[in-house]
């Protein structure tokens, strides 16, 4: 368990992140009328921020490339 958290360390912290940058999002802009599909409620925007988060962290994961010659 230790070395899967260890390994996808990246995804977890821009989970983090991104949830709390989708909290504060809702909290300071959010969206006036209510229709905003994301922004409405704090658990949309704070769900969204969190995929959002994951996604762009793991892009700093660094990839093992194999060469295997055939």
């Amino acid at each position: 368990m230790k070395k899967f958290i260890i390994s996808k360390i990246w995804y977890i912290i821009g989970g983090l992140v991104g949830a709390l940058a989708g909290y504060l999002y809702w909290r300071y802009v959010g969206c006036a009328s209510g229709t905003c599909m994301i922004t409405s409620r704090p658990i949309n925007s704070t769900l969204y921020g969190m995929v959002m988060g994951s996604l762009l962290f793991s892009m700093l994961e660094r990839k093992e490339i194999s060469t295997k010659n055939k």
